[in-house]
């Protein structure tokens, strides 16, 4: 059998919509099959379709040569949308999946899975990434529909008009709030970064810091706070030390802010802390606050 565990970002949602979620290639008829005949267990429970989850809910799938077809499949193909509007689509992208193809992620990346999940729902037009995330950071991702779209969005982000917030777990102390100024290498040259921050909650050992970036350069975060002496826990790469076998950098992309094309109000993304990172963070004896 196979356990799928809902989220915070999946309170209110049905049953149905929830695993047509987890597993796109399964259509919607064998789904409503399996709820009709009792096969799904909420929480020990036999469901139907149209239950409603909560944070934490375990849902229960039978042991089916054809569903775990289906659950294969949909690895390659699974998104999660956290906002849609006329000429855009924000979807969260886990760790260790890239946004783009490059190499080591020529099959299974975040364009792609969008690509597919668009000609599925036999949608007229293209979705294209306006911005990126590293492969190790999680967290939601803009993409345009259509160039006309992606000439729009991508213009905001070259004036400054996107804010992009992070949060990240850095080894020691860190003073209560600051900017980060150290140049960053890019297309070989040093250029100048300024990265934000205000610590969110810490003791002598660790800081969660909250991060924005108002320059955008590859790898700027992790970049300095490793030369400011607080590397990222996780962050092998650039001296963080592994916790608990943590193999990704603590770093998530947990707000998202841009312009409405349509008539300038601002659209914003919140993204909640993954669960692997709450718990790296309770093992450190530290807890996000409240809201």
């Amino acid at each position: 059998m196979t356990e799928l565990t809902a989220t915070s970002r999946n309170s209110g949602q049905s049953v149905l919509a929830f695993l047509q979620q987890q597993i796109p290639a399964a259509p919607a008829g064998y789904l409503q099959q399996l709820a009709r005949k009792g096969r799904l267990l909420l929480n020990d429970q036999a469901t139907t379709g149209q239950a409603l989850l909560q944070s934490g809910d375990i849902l229960t799938l039978p042991a089916s040569k054809r569903l775990a077809q289906l659950l294969q499949q949909s690895q390659q193909e699974q998104i999660e949308v956290l906002l849609e509007g006329p000429d855009f689509l924000v979807v969260y992208k886990p760790a260790g999946l890239a946004v783009h193809r490059g190499v080591g992620h020529e099959t299974d990346n975040l364009a792609d899975r969008v690509g597919n999940w668009l000609k599925r729902r036999r949608l007229p037009f293209s979705a294209l990434p306006v911005h990126r995330l590293d492969v190790g950071t999680s967290g939601p991702v803009l993409f345009a529909k259509g160039r006309r779209a992606a000439s729009i969005l991508g213009s905001y982000f070259m004036t400054g008009q996107v804010e992009k917030h992070y949060l990240a777990l850095v080894i020691g102390e860190v003073a209560a709030e600051g900017e980060l100024h150290t140049p960053v290498p890019a297309k070989g040259k040093l250029r100048t970064a300024v990265t934000r921050y205000r610590r969110v909650v810490g003791n002598q050992h660790y800081s969660l810091l909250q991060l924005e970036l108002v320059s955008g350069r590859k790898h700027q975060i992790r970049r300095q706070l490793a030369d400011a002496g607080h590397p990222l826990i996780g962050d092998r790469r650039y001296g963080g030390p592994i916790l608990l076998n943590c193999r990704r950098p603590f770093l998530h992309c947990c707000y998202l802010a841009w312009p409405d094309s349509t008539d300038d109000q601002l659209l914003t993304v919140s993204c909640p802390l993954p669960q692997d990172l709450q718990n790296l963070l309770s093992a450190v004896d530290l807890c996000l606050p409240s809201g």
